[in-house]
């Protein structure tokens, strides 16, 4: 109906950048607000940024400063560009979206696969 499906992970070297990018496809009417999460080993998943259908962010404190959250709507893509990388980051990194579907006219929120982001010298 609705996938998310996410790329850009990998290995970085501490203080190093990456740029996550999360495309939505599928029986999709409308998407709200979108956002990305993460989980390491052994700890809840939290989020990390947000961003409303208008461009509207907020970021957790440990990553404000350091990581940014857009959107392209006529794409239905979310990035999430990460900078100044810490191995603190390392975790498995997954998006999200608030979306209407056209097939089934529900809204519910849907989860890509997640991608790992390694931070490590």
């Amino acid at each position: 109906q609705v996938q998310l499906v996410e790329s850009g992970g990998g290995l970085v070297q501490p203080g190093g950048s990456l740029r996550l990018s999360c495309a939505a496809s599928g029986s999709i009417f409308s998407i709200n607000n979108m956002g990305w999460y993460r989980q390491a080993p052994g700890k809840q998943r939290e989020l990390v940024a947000a961003i409303t259908s208008r461009g509207g962010t907020n970021y957790a404190d440990s990553v404000k400063g350091r990581f940014t959250i857009s959107r392209d709507n006529t794409k239905n893509t979310v990035y999430l560009e990460m900078n100044s990388l810490k191995p603190e980051d390392t975790a498995a990194y997954y998006c999200n979206a608030d979306a209407r579907s056209s097939w089934h006219g529900g809204v519910y929120t849907y989860w890509g696969q997640g991608t790992q982001v390694t931070v490590s010298s």
